[in-house]
């Protein structure tokens, strides 16, 4: 160490100059970031159910599609002339959008949606709209008897009809510039599409995965302001703690610079900031200060101590590298472990994470000291932080008695007690959505109002599971194949949370009975195969029920919401029904899913199953990290049963605030756990090296007080109230997430400060350990880093 500290300090000139060259550099950059999103990001990699997703994406995907719904206000009705002129530009301009899949877009202007009736010829079919169409009364009844002949009322046209939907898929590769899809371009387009026809006794609803993402990057511009607040809180409480503009400055330089370093490599990798990334970066910022902290803590100190501001920064150096690097270490763990989670999203945001936690080895450990040996104050400066100390130094003796037998006994079986409660409260976390609509947007946001109306007024909605059917070829007009199918359905449609299905079999009966004039006494499925082809014939593959060999007929489930337990209860159900032997028929296979419910199923599927391994292997980082620098299964034990705790705590937290585990969510527990990491190595890295001298826990924790408690509890306290303010913000999930992480940071630093000293004192007492007497040159070193 002592040759790394005086290469370091000979060269910091030249080092501090090479770091402003890359930071220019970098700034340049950085500059150059932009927010991206993409549809296929949001997949999770190797799911059954997206490979079934990806396999028959092209014919019945489901999963990425805009749904605008033209509501006529004015008249209560869309057989307008007016409102169908409406329509029909609606449906034109829909047509034209970016990304829009134009074989499937569906309105009642467009030539897919087709109507059938049995007449005394036959069989009579047209378009709903014929094209001889008339803005008079005649041609208006024409449409209006074509609706319901058609069977779209609940499905295009509201229960009322009042309205009426305009549905396409979105391509997730531009068609016309083969590049990916911007969305956020696809959502400005959306909102004036809104603001073009919503006059007039118009209302414009508009749902789908790119309005969404539109309305959390709009939302995203307004964190800026929140995180601009949560910065000069923090510039604020750092004053008041160091009560010096230049060590307030050195400290959050030394994090803006990793900072901009983060955001440079980034662009140079070809990423961008995601919209349900975007806090990722502030939190980055808030570990860097939180070490930055450490760091002017201990040069403040060492220089009321009486020490050149050169040696003071020298001593930081030397004696928090260690303990820096393994804190920073542990979190950068944190942060890789979410790569284990096969979603893109995720993926990137844990590379993301990752840079710019191993950024702040640099810039926190090496450039603060290297800044703060050139223009960290003295004189005068070093008698008020002599005061300051001296006050705080009588409130440490009170706060160490946790680390008493008595008092530690107390404190761990009350966390214990805890942590046996908050397991059991733990058990109704969701993971995934846990209310309706939009979870990332507030329940009264336009988006979520438009979902509602949508939900109240139709059968079908932007909430889909396609599941798959895999038969022999011709097993449309085979009775057996059809009557599992049939059956099928009618256990979705009773499924609590589903909204109505579609497929083959409800529609060949639909057709079955119009052959024998509406007769509801021949509506079922033919046993004869002739008369079963008859009824499948006229039922075209727009349908999305069947394709064109009869080997896949698809069931459409729409769902009511996309909560998690909404999800759970229709997954299950479809699983229940295939596992039964009397729904197995050879060549068959039912295969979850499409549709968006699908995506989302598949997604809380893998949050579920890697929340537990990701923390494991946090945790095996920790312990391994912690045990080979101090080189004791002490030290482990006390580092991580505190970050379990927590963990617990969070989790409690989440289900009671009800906050659903998601991949926006995951990533916030990762950070708040590598935050509680900081926290506990500082405390135990001083409490172990005041032991080796002879101390008790107590007087060891009474010391490492006086030494890191104040700064420890500053951290937790100033993180604490910058993210608090992220409660106001019109994202819902920025404010959550704000709730979470003052919940959290104040939950780290009290286990850190209480949990951690007590745990020490009860394994001393348990365990005995004797230190080896220390040579000259080791005592010599501990002494010249205690005040």
């Amino acid at each position: 160490m002592r040759h790394i500290e005086n290469f370091l300090f000979r060269f910091r000139a030249y080092i501090l100059g090479l770091l402003a060259v890359l930071t220019v550099a970098m700034g340049f950059l950085a500059s150059n970031l932009r927010m991206d999103t993409g549809f296929e990001k949001m997949l999770p990699i190797g799911h059954e159910y997206i490979e079934t997703f990806q396999k028959y994406r092209d014919d019945f995907a489901g999963a990425n599609r805009i749904i605008v719904v033209l509501e006529n206000t004015k008249d209560k009705t869309i057989f307008t002339s007016e409102y169908l002129k409406v329509l029909k530009a609606a449906t034109d301009d829909v047509f034209y959008i970016r990304g829009v899949s134009r074989p499937t877009l569906a309105s009642l202007w467009t030539p897919n949606t087709r109507y059938l009736e049995i007449t005394e010829e036959g069989i009579n079919a047209g378009d709903v709209i014929p094209a001889d169409f008339r803005a008079d009364d005649a041609s208006m009844a024409v449409v209006r008897a074509n609706v319901l002949k058609a069977g779209i009322v609940g499905r295009m046209v509201a229960n009322n009809l009042e309205s009426s939907m305009i549905s396409a898929e979105l391509q997730d590769i531009d068609p016309d510039t083969r590049e990916r899809l911007d969305y956020f371009r696809v959502a400005d387009d959306l909102e004036a599409f809104r603001q073009k026809y919503e006059k007039d006794g118009i209302s414009v609803k508009i749902v789908g995965f790119a309005k969404i993402m539109g309305d959390i990057k709009n939302g995203a511009e307004s964190v800026v302001i929140f995180m601009a607040v949560a910065f000069a809180l923090t510039v604020m409480m750092l004053w008041l703690y160091c009560r010096s503009w230049l060590l307030t400055f050195v400290t959050l330089s030394a994090s803006l610079c990793s900072l901009t370093w983060q955001f440079g490599i980034l662009h140079l990798m070809g990423y961008n900031l995601d919209p349900l990334a975007v806090l990722v970066p502030f939190l980055v910022f808030a570990i860097g200060v939180s070490h930055g902290v450490q760091q002017i803590n201990m040069v403040s100190s060492e220089i009321a101590n009486g020490k050149t501001k050169e040696q003071a920064a020298r001593d930081t150096f030397t004696f928090l590298l260690v303990p820096g690097s393994i804190a920073l270490s542990t979190c950068l763990a944190g942060f890789a472990t979410l790569y284990l989670i096969p979603i893109g999203m995720i993926r990137e945001l844990a590379i993301t994470a990752s840079i710019g936690i191993g950024l702040k080895i640099v810039s926190n450990l090496i450039m603060l000291p290297l800044l703060a040996s050139y223009i960290a104050p003295t004189g005068d400066y070093a008698r008020r932080v002599k005061k300051q100390m001296e006050k705080r130094e009588k409130v440490w003796p009170y706060v160490a008695r946790i680390a008493k037998p008595r008092n530690a006994w107390m404190m761990v079986i009350g966390c214990l007690i805890l942590g046996a409660v908050g397991v059991y409260i733990s058990k109704g976390l969701q993971i995934g959505d846990v209310h309706a609509g939009a979870a990332e947007l507030r329940p009264e946001s336009r988006y979520n109002q438009d979902t509602r109306y949508v939900v109240d007024n139709f059968d079908i909605g932007v909430n889909i599971l396609t599941v798959i059917v895999e038969t022999p070829e011709g097993a449309c007009v085979d009775h057996k194949y059809m009557a599992v199918l049939d059956r099928f359905q009618w256990e979705m449609a009773n499924v609590p949370g589903v909204q109505s299905t579609i497929g083959l079999p409800l529609l060949a009966k639909m057709v079955g009975s119009m052959w024998r004039e509406g007769n509801l006494k021949w509506y079922f499925l033919p046993r004869n195969t002739s008369v079963l082809a008859q009824a499948v014939g006229p039922i075209p593959t727009s349908t999305m029920t069947l394709n064109t060999t009869c080997t896949v007929l698809p069931l459409l489930i729409f769902t009511k919401d996309s909560k998690a337990v909404t999800i759970k209860k229709v997954v299950a159900a479809v699983k229940d029904f295939r596992a039964k032997p009397e729904n197995q028929l050879e060549g068959m296979q039912i295969r979850l899913a499409a549709g968006s419910i699908g995506v989302t199923a598949a997604t809380n599927e893998v949050v579920e199953e890697q929340e537990i391994p990701m923390l494991l292997w946090v945790y095996a980082v920790v312990i391994s990290l912690v045990f080979l620098t101090y080189r004791e299964w002490r030290g482990s034990l006390c580092c991580v049963l505190p970050l379990i705790l927590s963990t617990i705590i969070g989790n409690m937290f989440l289900t009671l605030a009800q906050i659903g585990l998601k991949i926006s969510t995951l990533p916030v527990l990762a950070i708040a756990v590598g935050i509680g990491v900081d926290y506990g190595i500082y405390e135990y890295n001083r409490i172990q090296r005041y032991m080796r001298l002879g101390k008790s826990p107590f007087h060891a924790y009474e010391q490492a007080l006086k030494d890191v408690g104040s700064a420890t509890m500053f951290t937790g306290f100033t993180l604490a109230v910058g993210v608090s303010t992220w409660s106001f913000s019109e994202l819902k999930f920025q404010a959550d997430m704000g709730m979470l992480l003052t919940f959290m940071f104040m939950v780290n630093m009290i286990g850190a400060v209480t949990l951690l000293p007590a745990l020490i004192a009860i394994i001393q007492q348990v365990f005995p350990k004797k230190y080896p007497p220390l040579t000259e040159e080791e005592r010599a070193a501990l002494m010249r880093s205690m005040h």
